[in-house]
C-alpha cells in the first residue's frame, strides 16, 4: 500500500455538508493542518463563503449541487481530481433527518429519501474516490454517523435505522478497502447547531444536564475526532465508530 501521507504535496480533502454546522467545522479542522479541501452542499452562497474562510480559491473549492445525485456525485470527485490530482480523504457528513417519530406510521417515500441520502450517497462517494485514487494510493473516509444509530429513539427513528446502517457501511467498507485505505465512522450525540435545533432549542439547559460533561457538543468536538481519524495518528484503526457524546451513553443514550 502507498502511504498517502508520505506523498508529495498537501493532502487533499473532501467534506460533504459542508456550508455550515458540523460539516463546515470538519472543514475547517482539515484546512487548518493544511489540507486542501473541497466542500459541498446544496446552496452555492454558503458555500462560497466557507471557501473565502478557508483560504480561497487554491486551498479550498465547492461544488454546490445535491448529495444523492448521481451528476453531482460524479462532478465532485473529476473537480477535484482535475484540481489537485488526488483524493486522500473523504468525509461524509451531509445527512437529513426531515421527520421525528418512529417507523409504524412512517410514509415509505420518507424512509427512502433518507436512506438515499444518509447511506446510498456516502456509499456512491466512497466507491468514487476509491476509485479515482484510493485504491492505489491509500487514503481514508470517515462517516458523521449518530448515537441515533447505537440505540433506539422514540423520536428519530427513520434516521437512526439509516445511521445504524451507516455504522455497518462503514465496516463492510473498512473490510472492502484494506489494506489501501482506512474506513471509520464518528457517532455524535446532539451538537448546537441548526440541523439539531428541534432537540434543544428552548430547553439547552434541561439537554445539557443528560450529559456527564454537561454541556451539548459543538462542531469543533466532531471535527477534532474527524481530523484524528485520518491523520497519521489512527494509522492502525479502520472499522471503528468513535462516540463522540459527552459521556451521553453512560446515561443510557437517548431514549
Amino acid at each position: 500500500m502507498t502511504d498517502p501521507q508520505a506523498a508529495e504535496g498537501p493532502r487533499v480533502a473532501v467534506v460533504t455538508g459542508a456550508s455550515r454546522g458540523i460539516g463546515l467545522g470538519i472543514a475547517r479542522a482539515l484546512a487548518a493542518r493544511g489540507d486542501r479541501v473541497c466542500v459541498t452542499g446544496r446552496n452555492a452562497e454558503p458555500l462560497d463563503a466557507a471557501v473565502a474562510e478557508l483560504g480561497g480559491p487554491g486551498r479550498a473549492m465547492a461544488v454546490p449541487g445535491k448529495v444523492h445525485d448521481e451528476a453531482h456525485q460524479d462532478e465532485v470527485i473529476a473537480r477535484v481530481m482535475a484540481a489537485w490530482g488526488r483524493v486522500d480523504h473523504l468525509v461524509n457528513s451531509a445527512g437529513t433527518n426531515p421527520v421525528l417519530g418512529g417507523l409504524a406510521d412512517l410514509d415509505p417515500g420518507v424512509l427512502r429519501k433518507v436512506f438515499e441520502i444518509n447511506v446510498l450517497a456516502p456509499l456512491a462517494l466512497a466507491r468514487r474516490a476509491w476509485h479515482a485514487w484510493q485504491r492505489e494510493h491509500g487514503g481514508t473516509v470517515v462517516n458523521v454517523s449518530s448515537v441515533a444509530g447505537l440505540s433506539a429513539s422514540p423520536f428519530l427513528g427513520a434516521y437512526g435505522v439509516s445511521k445504524a446502517a451507516l455504522i455497518n457501511l462503514t465496516q463492510q467498507l473498512a473490510h472492502e478497502f484494506a489494506p489501501a485505505a482506512r474506513v471509520n465512522a464518528v457517532a455524535p450525540a446532539v451538537v448546537r447547531t441548526r440541523f439539531a435545533a428541534p432537540l434543544y432549542e428552548g430547553r439547552e439547559e434541561e439537554a445539557a444536564a443528560r450529559y456527564p460533561l454537561g454541556r451539548l457538543g459543538v462542531p469543533g468536538d466532531v471535527a477534532g475526532a474527524v481530523a484524528f481519524l485520518s491523520s497519521d495518528a489512527s494509522s492502525w484503526i479502520t472499522g471503528q465508530t468513535l462516540v463522540v457524546d459527552g459521556g451521553l451513553f453512560l446515561n443510557a443514550g437517548l431514549a
